[in-house]
C-alpha cells in the first residue's frame, strides 16, 4: 500500500514515538534545544520522535531546518550560561575522610577533573556553534610586533602591494640568513 507524503506527515507511528512532523513538535524540539540540551536527550523525552526522525524532517522541512539552526546557535549561549554555574558550583569539592589517622576533609580531584571536562566541552561546543562571538579571535600580521593587516578599506591594488612589500622583506630576511 503506497501512502501519500501528506498522509505520511500526519499518520502516527505505530512503534509509540511521533514520526509525523507538526509545527508544535518542532517547536518543542527547537526550545529544548535553545536550552543547552543536546538532541539526543531531546529525543530520549516522552512523546518525542527518533533522532533519526528529526534529521529526515530536517531534510525534508526547509522552515523547520531554520528553525533547528537558530536553536542550535541560542544553545550556545545557553551552554556558556552553564559554564558560569559549574564553576561556582563548589559542592563536590572537598570529601570528608574517615581515617582515623588522617581524618578531615580532602580536596576531591575526580569532582575537580569532571567540572573541568564539562567546562571545556561546553567552551568547545559553544565556540562551534556561534564561533564570532565564543570562537577563537585568529589576527594575521607580518611579525610580533606588527598590528593585524587590514584589508577592508584597501583597494586590491593597495592589497597587492602590501603582500608584494611582505614578501619582499621575507626574501631579505631569508637572504641575510644565508
Amino acid at each position: 500500500m503506497v501512502v501519500s507524503n501528506e498522509a505520511q506527515e500526519t499518520r502516527p507511528n505505530e512503534g509509540g514515538r511521533p514520526s509525523g512532523y507538526s509545527q508544535e513538535l518542532a517547536d518543542r524540539i527547537c526550545s529544548e534545544l535553545a536550552e543547552g540540551k543536546s538532541l539526543r536527550t531531546v529525543c530520549k523525552g516522552e512523546g518525542m520522535p527518533s533522532t533519526q526522525t528529526v534529521f529526515r524532517w530536517l531534510r525534508t522541512h526547509e522552515g523547520f531546518c531554520d528553525q533547528y539552526a537558530r536553536a542550535k546557535e541560542e544553545s550556545a549561549d545557553a551552554m556558556v550560561d552553564e559554564i558560569l554555574d559549574i564553576a561556582d558550583d563548589a559542592a563536590n569539592d572537598w570529601m570528608e575522610v574517615h581515617d582515623k589517622d588522617n581524618p578531615g576533609y580532602r580536596l576531591n580531584g575526580e569532582a575537580i577533573n569532571r567540572s573541568r571536562l564539562r567546562v571545556d566541552a561546553r567552551k568547545w561546543i559553544a565556540s562551534k556553534l556561534k564561533p564570532k562571538k565564543y570562537g577563537e579571535k585568529v589576527a594575521v600580521g607580518g611579525a610580533d610586533d606588527l598590528p593585524p593587516v587590514q584589508t577592508a578599506d584597501m583597494t586590491e591594488v593597495e592589497v597587492a602591494r602590501r603582500i608584494a612589500f611582505a614578501l619582499q622583506k621575507g626574501a631579505q630576511a631569508q637572504e641575510k640568513t644565508h
